[in-house]
């Protein structure tokens, strides 16, 4: 049996689920609504507080979705109690990151700017502090599309091993190269 999705998931207070009849699991907590819609083949049971995820057979397609559906569930749950947080940061001279509302601008070194429209479901703030490199923080309840809107503002232009230029996660550690050797003479 998967480790992930036999563990049964913890439901908070102020947190509702409910599975319609088509298997999409909607959650409602204090920070807002997610759903998803899972496949036909797995159930999903609350039971005294807590929600199990249960899988027909030993097929290595149900064995799959089993966890994968179980971690989602579980994110949803998270991510309507707590909500989710990544943090950017921008290193090389002369980048700088703001915002107006939901939009974000972003000067990388190129010959133009970055005009980065973000999804109503985020929440954006950019810091620019003195002697620190500008920062980005997004805020989201949804952790999958947090996660890929950071990735498509990252591939703007991603850090380099030489100098690590380029837009990376707080606390990412960058696999560095060394330059040349100086010439023999």
């Amino acid at each position: 049996m998967s480790r992930i999705g036999k563990a049964p998931i913890e439901i908070p207070g102020g947190v509702t689920i409910t599975v319609s009849a088509d298997n999409v699991v909607t959650v409602k907590g204090p920070k807002g609504e997610l759903s998803q819609r899972l496949d036909g083949d797995i159930t999903v049971s609350q039971e005294d507080g807590k929600l199990l995820v249960v899988r027909p057979s030993e097929q290595k397609r149900h064995k799959a979705l089993h966890g994968l559906y179980r971690s989602l569930l579980n994110n949803m749950v998270k991510g309507v109690t707590e909500g989710y947080k990544l943090q950017q940061e921008l290193v090389g001279v002369g980048y700088r990151a703001s915002n107006t509302g939901n939009t974000l601008d972003l000067v990388l070194g190129y010959s133009h700017h970055y005009v980065f429209e973000l999804p109503k479901e985020i929440k954006v703030t950019t810091t620019a502090d003195k002697g620190k490199n500008p920062t980005i923080i997004l805020e989201s309840i949804d952790k999958q599309l947090l996660g890929q809107v950071a990735a498509k503002i990252r591939s703007l232009r991603a850090p380099e091993p030489y100098k690590g230029k380029g837009i990376k996660f707080v606390g990412e550690v960058l696999r560095r190269k060394a330059g040349k050797s100086a010439a023999k003479k």
